[in-house]
């Protein structure tokens, strides 16, 4: 579609040069234009019933040109040249020059993919799209104590064409899926509820021909009969062991953002200038890998144009790197590893992460729990805050088991872990080989731009950490 859009404006890789060179004036370090155009959709059924479904379309361009730590940036809804051009006088006003520089020769040869470059959105007809929410419902229902059902299904299909200054002229075809399902059920006057699903690069059919359905269903309601059986939790400063795979958001929140370039050349992250320092336990190794196949946090080249990669941010605990966009790492005199992300062509982008998680340990899940006198185990969680300066954080578990004497009791109910990210990673004595990566549902907010990312963990074990709780017993 977009070089059918493009032709249709007869803007050809001639006329972007013109419109790049333009951009590019005396004074501008780096200038670029990302041309993108998208195509989404959403349905959303509950108790059985399509209460909507939605069908967007949108395209346009960014035009940025960038001056030592300033950005100067426009967009423009309209493809036509004239509109371009509109916005490129006003992105390049930051150099207030107007003779242009050269544009390096573009390199169009494409990158590996990391997905198939196809739209998911006519892999299913509109029937079976409406077919596959009301299977999730019928599935969630065989449970009598589920009362309310809400199942929704979204893709999207984007492309984008990059070109700057130093040579960049790529294309990238994105696809996206998402199924989720959420569930309330109430015994005895007591009402809780919970919520599953996954997706990622694939095509609607990946949730069929992998059972997902049934799968995501059945999750929703595991997850809220256990809430009916929760108890208070009890609060003060214990052990904490992390499941595998979704706990990854804490790590997400509370150190990867802390390790995004832009934050560490301002120096206003708690991991400023501690490249080759013991950051962590000698147990921790830490990644941010967009080269994942089909993930929902991976991509083929990041939002200049660069290839993405497999970064190594912690090794035995010693930090060994940030995560950078172009901007950034020509700051500080390193290259770009990958990570240039923005929410669409209305947006700059920034450092972001990708698909981050811890790699695994030597330790078993067994041995951490029988390791425990007192202390939980939290499995799921809601959300929560951080402080990037501090490292300072606060979420909430929303499936949680209380320890004790070694064994697993009961479930509990309002666990929230409280801690420092630099603090906790020193005090992970435990982390076991089994890895798991989130189903793909993360969604990574920053500077009011959101994009889609991957976290995942094993289990690992965390000797003392803040617990705020509803009970003061342990």
């Amino acid at each position: 579609m977009i070089e059918q859009l493009l032709a249709e404006h007869k803007l050809n890789q001639n006329k972007i040069t013109t419109l790049l060179s333009s951009l590019a004036v005396k004074g501008v370090n780096y200038a670029d234009l990302y041309f993108q155009h998208s195509i989404s959709e959403s349905w959303l059924l509950e108790d059985g019933i399509v209460k909507s479904a939605t069908h967007h379309i949108s395209h346009g361009v960014g035009t940025r040109a960038v001056k030592g730590e300033q950005t100067g940036f426009a967009y423009s809804d309209d493809l036509n040249a004239k509109a371009i051009q509109q916005a490129i006088n006003f992105a390049k006003g930051i150099s207030g020059q107007q003779q242009t520089q050269k544009v390096q020769t573009f390199q169009t040869a494409p990158h590996p993919a990391k997905y198939n470059g196809i739209s998911p959105l006519n892999s299913l007809t509109s029937q079976e799209k409406v077919d596959m929410l009301k299977q999730i419902d019928t599935l969630a229902r065989k449970e009598p104590k589920v009362k309310q059902v809400s199942a929704s299904l979204s893709g999207a299909y984007t492309e984008v064409l990059i070109a700057s200054t130093d040579g960049v002229y790529q294309k990238d075809y994105r696809p996206m899926v998402r199924v989720s399902v959420s569930v309330i059920v109430e015994h005895n006057g007591r009402v809780e509820n919970a919520s599953s699903g996954g997706g990622g690069r694939y095509d609607y059919r990946y949730f069929i021909d992998h059972n997902f359905t049934e799968i995501y269903a059945k999750e929703a309601v595991r997850q809220a009969l256990v809430a009916l059986e929760a108890q208070d939790t009890p609060a003060g400063t214990m052990p904490v062991i992390l499941g595998p795979g979704w706990p990854g958001v804490l790590l997400h929140e509370a150190i990867g953002h802390g390790l995004e370039g832009d934050f560490n050349r301002r120096g206003t992250s708690v991991f400023t200038g501690k490249i080759g320092e013991q950051v962590a336990s000698e147990k921790c190794t830490i990644v941010d890998n967009g080269t994942l196949a089909n993930r929902r946090g991976s991509l083929t080249i990041d939002d200049e144009g660069t290839p993405t990669q497999n970064t190594t941010l912690i090794e035995n605990g010693i930090l060994k790197g940030y995560l950078f966009d172009k901007l950034n790492a020509g700051l500080m005199g390193v290259k770009s590893t990958g990570n240039a992300r923005r929410e669409s062509y209305a947006h700059i982008p920034m450092p972001r992460m990708t698909n981050t998680y811890m790699l695994n340990g030597t330790d078993n899940l067994e041995d951490m729990i029988t390791s425990v006198d007192d202390g939980i185990y939290a499995v799921n969680f809601d959300g929560g805050q951080v402080d990037i300066t501090s490292g300072k954080f606060v979420f909430s578990a929303n499936e949680a088991y209380l320890i004790k004497n070694g064994k697993i009791t009961h479930p509990i109910k309002g666990a929230t872990l409280i801690g420092s990210g630099d603090e906790v990673l020193k005090k992970i004595s435990m982390v076991a080989n089994d890895l798991k990566l989130d189903s793909g549902v993360g969604v990574c907010g920053k500077d009011g731009q959101s994009v889609p990312v991957g976290v995942g963990q094993p289990s690992l074990k965390i000797d003392q950490l803040t617990v705020g709780g509803t009970s003061l017993t342990p």
